[in-house]
């Protein structure tokens, strides 16, 4: 059974519904990063990054999330583009790692996290995650899912990040998006997304933002 270490952050929340669309038996391991969890010597053992998600699937171990998707669905020859569609599929799930994730999480950090003065980083990050979602808007203006009509592990990687586009943005932030909206609508709506956002009920993660939090997330004191 595939050990699944995760919490309720956009990343692990990829892979927890991958393992729910997909049917894999799955046992779920919290790591509370806010306690400083993913800085244990058991945890660094499995993933040096101290991150979340990693997978353990019987000795192997496998961490980053988009790194897990393939992993998966390669293991389980579920939700993979068709082979003329291998390229596309990996250019947009790396557009997903490589932009959605990374400007997200600064604009996350930088908005509700970080000490004033932060204008310029907030400003930054914003611009970068909206021209991101613009992109992603006008690709699904015309398809149902990011490479057509074909479900695959690109709209999970989104569907983890995007879940977060009103505290990412901003609570009007939709009006702008409707093609990505739309997509939302529709993954929200499966029983798979469900499952996966019912994970929560599994275990209390702390939730404030304390001074031991900041440390364990940031490494420093950031108010």
């Amino acid at each position: 059974m595939i050990k699944f270490y995760y919490n309720m952050a956009p990343n692990p929340m990829k892979v927890a519904l991958f393992l729910e669309e997909s049917g894999l038996a799955y046992e779920t391991v919290p790591v509370d990063t806010r306690k400083g969890e993913q800085h244990a010597p058991e945890f660094d053992a499995l993933n040096p990054n101290h991150k979340v998600p990693v997978i353990v699937d019987d000795g192997t171990v496998v961490f980053d999330s988009n790194a897990i998707l393939l992993y998966l669905a390669e293991k389980t020859g579920k939700f993979l583009a068709p082979a003329d569609q291998r390229a596309e599929m990996l250019s947009w799930l790396m557009f997903v790692a490589t932009g959605i994730g990374p400007y997200s999480g600064q604009c996350v950090h930088f908005r509700h996290a970080a000490p004033e003065p932060k204008d310029y980083a907030v400003t930054r990050y914003l611009f970068e995650v909206k021209r991101h979602y613009g992109i992603l808007d006008a690709r699904l203006a015309t398809r149902s899912f990011m490479l057509g009509e074909t479900y695959t592990i690109v709209d999970m990687a989104l569907w983890g990040w995007a879940r977060m586009v009103p505290y990412v943005i901003g609570p009007d932030a939709w009006e702008s998006f409707p093609n990505v909206k739309r997509f939302m609508d529709a993954m929200n709506a499966r029983p798979a997304a469900q499952r996966a956002e019912a994970l929560k009920e599994r275990h209390a993660f702390k939730t404030e933002n304390d001074e031991a939090a900041r440390r364990a997330l940031f490494g420093h004191i950031t108010a």
